[in-house]
C-alpha cells in the first residue's frame, strides 16, 4: 500500500500535478484518423483534462487549438471549417490551425488586434491511423522506431475504447501477466483456427495447444523485469510438463503504453490515455508481421462491442458488463463474455474511477507493477530537479536507435529460454515480406 499523497502524485494529469507533468513531455495520442474521415473533419479531444478542438484544414493539415474561442469562450467545435482554419459563428474571428487569430470581421476597418490574439495550440503528427500531440515545453521529441511506427499502414489496424478510470489502474492491468491465467480463463478452448483479429485465442507459439489450454493449465508464471531504455521489458515464464518452458514477452513502454504479443503473426501497442483524472481511452495499433492486416473484419469486430462517436463500450457497470452467472459457471471466469477487453474493462473500473491505493495489498507477481511506479516517481523527481536524466527515452539516448520491442510467445527449453525467444523472434523477423522488421 501506498500514501494518499503518493496515490495524487501517480494518478493525477493535470498541468501541474507531477504525473501530468511527465506525460506532457511524451507525444500522447489524441484521436483516431479515422474520427476525421468524414466531411466536415473537426472533432472535439479532451486530453489531460484539457478541451480541444482538433480538426483538418483545406491543405489537408491538422490543427490542434484550444476548444473555447479567446473572445468570449464559444465552443469552436461548432466553428465554421474555411479560408484554411476555423471561423468562429459567434463574431467571426477566424484562427489557423497555430491557433493565432487571422481575421476579426467586426472590428474597425484597419484594426490590428487580431495580431496579439492566439490561442493554445499542440504539435500533432498523423502515424499509422492515430493522431498525436504533444503538450510538453520545447520542441516535441522524436519518435522511436518501434514496429507499430515502421510498418506501412497497410500492415496496422488502430482503433480506441473508453473506460471509465484513472489512466494508471488501465496501464497497470497490461503489467501483470499473472492475471491472464484467471480473469481472461476459458473454460471451454475455441478453434484456434477462428482466431484472426482476438487475443489469446491463437495456439501456443508453435504448438497445437490452444492458448487458452496453456493459460489455464498453468496458473503461477515466473515473472521477472528488466528494466530498458523504452522503459521495461516483462518476461512470464510458465513451465510445462514436457520439461518445455513457455516464454510471454511483454513491455511497458514509458509512460502509458504496453506491447504485447497478439498472436504469430501480430502485435499489439497500446496506449493508456487520460481524457481527465477519472476516464481514459486506450489506444492500440495492431500490427502484422506476416501479411496485410484485414481492417475491415478488425473494425466490425471491435464495433460489436463499442458504440461510435465515442468509442464507449456496450457492456459497462450500467449494465453489469453483460454478466451471466451460468457463463461464468460453465464458460468463461467472469461470466462476461468472450471479449477480454471487457474482462480488463471490469477490473480496472470495478476499483472506481481512482482506486485507493492506502488499502493495495501487492505480491511477488505484481513485480512490474511495483518496479513501473519507481520508474515514474524517478521521472517525477528530476522533473522537479530541473532535468530529464530520469525520464527514459528523452536522457540523452538517440531513439532512432531504440527498435521493436520484442513482444512474443515462444516455447523453448528449461535452461535456453532466453535463446530461444530471440531466435524465434529473429526468424519471425527475417520472414516479414511486407516492410523491413529486422531490428
Amino acid at each position: 500500500m501506498i500514501s494518499q499523497e503518493m496515490n495524487d502524485k501517480l494518478t493525477l494529469t493535470g498541468p501541474k500535478d507531477p504525473a501530468g507533468k511527465v506525460l506532457r513531455r511524451y507525444w500522447q495520442p489524441a484521436a483516431l484518423s479515422d474520427e476525421l474521415q468524414v466531411k466536415r473533419p473537426v472533432v472535439p479531444v479532451k486530453l489531460l483534462g484539457e478541451d480541444l478542438v482538433l480538426f483538418r484544414d483545406s491543405d489537408g493539415e491538422l490543427g490542434l487549438i484550444d476548444r473555447g474561442c479567446p473572445h468570449r469562450g464559444a465552443d469552436l467545435c461548432y466553428g465554421r471549417l474555411e479560408d484554411n482554419g476555423l471561423r468562429c459563428p459567434f463574431h467571426g474571428w477566424h484562427f489557423n490551425r497555430d491557433g493565432q487569430c487571422v481575421e476579426q470581421p467586426g472590428e474597425p476597418e484597419g484594426s490590428r488586434m487580431h495580431e496579439n490574439i492566439k490561442t493554445k495550440s499542440y504539435p500533432v503528427v498523423e502515424k499509422n491511423g492515430i493522431i498525436f500531440a504533444y503538450m510538453g515545453p520545447g520542441e516535441p521529441p522524436e519518435f522511436p522506431n518501434f514496429d507499430c511506427f515502421r510498418a506501412p499502414e497497410t500492415h496496422v489496424f488502430a482503433f480506441k475504447g473508453l473506460w471509465e478510470c484513472n489512466w494508471l489502474q488501465a496501464m497497470e492491468v497490461g503489467i501483470d501477466p499473472a492475471h491472464a491465467s484467471f480473469l481472461h480463463r476459458f473454460l471451454q478452448d475455441e478453434d484456434p483456427a477462428d482466431s484472426y483479429g482476438k487475443q489469446f485465442r491463437d495456439k501456443a507459439a508453435d504448438t497445437d495447444i490452444p492458448m487458452t489450454k496453456l493459460l489455464r493449465d498453468y496458473p503461477r508464471p515466473e515473472i521477472s523485469v528488466e528494466e530498458t531504455e523504452y522503459g521495461m521489458r516483462l518476461i512470464a515464464l510458465r513451465h510445462l510438463d514436457n520439461g518445455k518452458t513457455h516464454v510471454r514477452i511483454t513491455n511497458q513502454i514509458f509512460p502509458e503504453t504496453i506491447s504485447i504479443p497478439m498472436s504469430r503473426e501480430m502485435i499489439i501497442t497500446q496506449w493508456h490515455v487520460p481524457i481527465d483524472d477519472k476516464h481514459c481511452y486506450w489506444y492500440a495499433m495492431f500490427t502484422s508481421f506476416d501479411k496485410p492486416v484485414n481492417k475491415q473484419l478488425m473494425r466490425e469486430q471491435r464495433l460489436k462491442e463499442h458504440r461510435l462517436p465515442d468509442y464507449a463500450p456496450l457492456k459497462s457497470k450500467r449494465n453489469g458488463y453483460g454478466f451471466n452467472p451460468q457463463e461464468q459457471e460453465n464458460e468463461t471466469y467472469t461470466g462476461m463474455g468472450l471479449d477480454i477487453n471487457v474482462h480488463d474493462q471490469w477490473a480496472v473500473e470495478s476499483p472506481g474511477p481512482i482506486f485507493d491505493r492506502t488499502k493495495e495489498h501487492l505480491g511477488k507477481t505484481d513485480v512490474a507493477i511495483i518496479k513501473y511506479r519507481r520508474i515514474m516517481r524517478a521521472a517525477i523527481d528530476s522533473l522537479d530537479a530541473g532535468t530529464s536524466d530520469g525520464l527514459p527515452m528523452l536522457n540523452g539516448i538517440d531513439v532512432k536507435t531504440i527498435y521493436g520491442p520484442i513482444s512474443n510467445d515462444t516455447i523453448g527449453g528449461r535452461e535456453s529460454w532466453r535463446h530461444d525467444f530471440e531466435e524465434n523472434d529473429a526468424s519471425r523477423r527475417a520472414a516479414c515480406a511486407g516492410w523491413d522488421a529486422k531490428v
